[in-house]
């Protein structure tokens, strides 16, 4: 450090500046970069994370709602959150993490509505052309390769309903591990468990779907719906 350097330093410590400045936190994400822009009122970042989010986050709610018209308007909502929370917005985790978290945050908000109102969810999940429409609706495509076989299409709705009888923890914890591949710490922050109970989360439910699923597994079709 030249001699200029050191003074500058020097005199940012005695005068207390050198304390007060805000670290930036270490290398955040684009998604967070993108939110910090809208926290400053940037509304083609706002759209970009929209587009790049709208899916996943339907896909999510339908999984765990099993209802199209509830996702798609949850969907809705959970942007309209963020979109209100953003001058709140503090890079304290991954991007994913913190609009997952809003995510589930809702759709257990709409778990216990149906619960209050049983009769209001009678009809949830049947669309006007059959039980399986919202599952081809929302298919992840990067869960199976393109095929024409009801093999595939079977295999995911058998899961999609053992899923659905998991405590919703459970299914939360492992939607997010499988579908949206986030690891053990971001999930455990969503869940708001420690990792360790996340893990133990996330193995018990394994081990119930694999119970659940267990003509499926003898012919090897499971572990290729997990890649």
């Amino acid at each position: 450090m030249n001699a200029s350097a050191q003074e500058f330093s020097k005199h940012y410590r005695r005068t207390g500046v050198w304390q007060r400045l805000e670290p930036m936190p270490p290398n955040p994400d684009t998604d967070a970069a993108l939110m910090l822009r809208v926290k400053q009122g940037d509304g083609a970042a706002f759209a970009e994370l929209v587009e790049k989010y709208k899916q996943p986050v339907m896909n999510f709610a339908w999984r765990m709602l099993r209802d199209a018209t509830e996702a798609e308007d949850l969907a809705q909502n959970v942007f309209l959150q963020v979109h209100k929370s953003a001058h709140r917005y503090k890079v304290s985790a991954r991007f994913s993490t913190w609009l997952f978290t809003i995510a589930r945050n809702l759709c257990l908000n709409e778990i216990r509505r149906r619960s209050r109102h049983p009769a209001d969810s009678m009809d949830a999940g049947a669309g006007p052309e059959g039980d399986d429409q919202p599952a081809r609706q929302y298919e992840d495509n990067k869960t199976f390769v393109p095929a024409d076989t009801l093999l595939h299409r079977e295999l995911e709705q058998k899961i999609q309903q053992a899923l659905a009888e998991l405590p919703e923890i459970q299914r939360t914890a492992i939607l997010l591990c499988r579908k949206e591949e986030m690891s053990y710490e971001e999930i455990a922050v969503v869940v708001g468990c420690s990792v360790s109970a996340t893990k133990s989360l996330i193995h018990r439910g394994r081990e119930t779907l694999k119970q659940k699923l267990k003509p499926y597994l003898r012919t090897g079709e499971w572990r290729k719906a997990e890649k």
